[in-house]
């Protein structure tokens, strides 16, 4: 590697998830979907995520009024899907029938989940914070949507057949293989 070079503070931290957030509920809001890929893991006690919603975005008053949203992790061959729902607003578009996709109910949330996605968390808001251009929403996972398929026979999912999208500097990427196991490196042989 050469020298490093001094950039002004960014959003440079990549590659990140890229997710389809579903809100909305079947009764008082109609479902709707947003691209968000400023989404991570927080705390696996109680097990929370957060995701980054810009405050215009008529999915911020779904799940402001709600106080739920799902997460839902696309595979890589739905990257057209998810960027034309984060290039289009629900308030003019419905973007479960413009991408063929199936909207399911939660199992503890009233906020849709998209059937074609490998995983899906359903999430209570438990914090919002405001960052500047976006508000920050806690959810904490109150279940997980898993498309069986992926589970190998040990019970554990392996994210390698989900062949899940990310999101890098303006562009969308498929995740590659797997270079080792958490603790791989210091297991002794």
């Amino acid at each position: 590697m050469g020298r490093k070079l001094i950039w002004p503070g960014g959003t440079q931290l990549a590659p990140v998830p890229v997710v389809l957030v579903g809100c909305g509920d079947d009764r008082d809001f109609k479902y709707n979907l947003v691209t968000v890929a400023w989404a991570g893991t927080l705390a696996s006690d109680p097990p929370a995520v957060g995701i980054g919603i810009r405050p215009e975005r008529y999915s911020r008053g779904l799940v402001e009024a709600t106080g739920m949203f799902t997460v839902n992790i696309p595979g890589a061959s739905m990257a057209r899907q998810v960027d034309f729902c984060g290039m289009v607003s629900g308030r003019d578009v419905d973007k479960f029938a413009a991408c063929g996709f199936t909207a399911l109910p939660g199992d503890k949330v009233t906020a849709p989940v998209v059937s074609e996605c490998p995983v899906s968390l359903e999430c209570r808001v438990r914090h919002t914070l405001d960052l500047g251009s976006h508000l920050l929403y806690v959810g904490e996972v109150v279940a997980v949507q898993v498309e069986a398929s992926l589970v190998d026979e040990n019970g554990r999912f392996d994210i390698a057949k989900a062949d899940l999208l990310a999101y890098a500097h303006g562009g969308y990427f498929a995740l590659g293989r797997e270079l080792g196991r958490f603790g791989f490196s210091a297991r002794k042989k």
